[in-house]
């Protein structure tokens, strides 16, 4: 059994999109994943897995969900070793990185796409992107920022979300819990 770290996007925002987190459990149980976790009413679900191919279990998740509450959610799905990666490749020093947000894609961006967050230039906000993440910082606080990558994810067709820090150190702690089971 492989672990995995399954990102869903946008549920339980302004009410909108509910998944109840024991619900979930519950129903990717029954659709053949072993010790399934989750993490905060945002989307964090670890879990194991028969199959090794992301994508795979991505759309196995997807599908349950469609079917079981009737609307469509991205699912990106990580391993944990990934999620290690993109913590150990932030470009910004440990006193931003504890307050940035990692967003993560489900495909490497193109070219275009990088040299436009490249010329993105505003006031208190650091953007870069390394490989298939998007690393935010802003001084300011991110419910005042002016970055948004929801234009980024429409113009370019590739799915995205985003987790602090704090979320992204404990999916490492609870996927090292997974593993140990």
């Amino acid at each position: 059994m492989k672990t995995h770290i399954a990102l869903l996007r946008g549920i339980n925002v302004g009410g909108h999109r509910k998944v109840p987190m024991a619900d979930l459990r519950a129903l990717l149980t029954k659709h053949g994943f072993n010790d399934v976790a989750t993490y905060i009413q945002s989307g964090n679900v670890i879990l194991k897995s028969k199959a090794s191919d992301k994508r795979k279990v991505a759309e196995k998740i997807r599908k349950a969900i469609l079917d079981h509450f009737g609307f469509e959610v991205s699912v990106l799905v990580k391993t944990r070793y990934e999620i290690q990666s993109i913590l150990e490749a932030c470009p910004f020093p440990i006193s931003k990185k504890e307050d940035s947000y990692f967003t993560m894609m489900d495909a490497m961006p193109s070219k275009a796409m990088v040299d436009e967050v490249t010329q993105i230039d505003l006031p208190n906000e650091e953007i870069q992107i390394i490989n298939d993440c998007l690393y935010f910082y802003c001084s300011n606080g991110y419910g005042q920022a002016k970055f948004n990558s929801n234009r980024l994810e429409k113009k370019y067709k590739i799915a995205m979300t985003s987790r602090n820090y704090r979320t992204m150190m404990k999916l490492l702690s609870l996927s090292e819990e997974s593993l140990a089971s």
